[in-house]
């Protein structure tokens, strides 16, 4: 996919809008337009990679924040104390939808599990 094509590579250049909660210079976070939760927030890197399969070990920082940033907006967004979800997906089967690295954050309800 060319990244100029690329659906969050496009929000976090503010080209589309967005509900953004979050934002510095290497991510961005928003609230899922389809969510499956009371609370479902994406938290995207700045930096296009389509998937977790095409990360290497200079990422892992980039990686490692994203949950940081998770970690604190689900204080922000009074999900903290009884507990959220963090998910990633990698390819189609694995329910990868947008082909840029994302992480769902999902709260405000019990959680069950098997997720699907």
């Amino acid at each position: 996919m060319n990244v100029a094509d690329c659906l969050f590579c496009r929000i976090a250049g503010g080209e589309i809008p967005a509900d953004v909660i979050y934002s510095d210079p290497e991510m961005v976070a928003f609230r899922d337009i389809n969510p499956q939760a009371p609370t479902h927030v994406l938290i995207i890197p700045r930096k296009h990679i389509a998937s977790v399969a095409a990360l290497d070990s200079a990422e892992a920082g980039l990686m490692g924040r994203l949950f940081l940033v998770a970690r604190d907006l689900a204080q922000e967004e009074g999900i903290a104390e009884d507990g959220y979800r963090m998910v990633v997906n990698a390819g189609p089967d694995g329910g990868q939808t947008v082909f840029h690295v994302h992480l769902h954050l999902l709260g405000g309800r019990a959680l069950k599990w098997p997720p699907g």
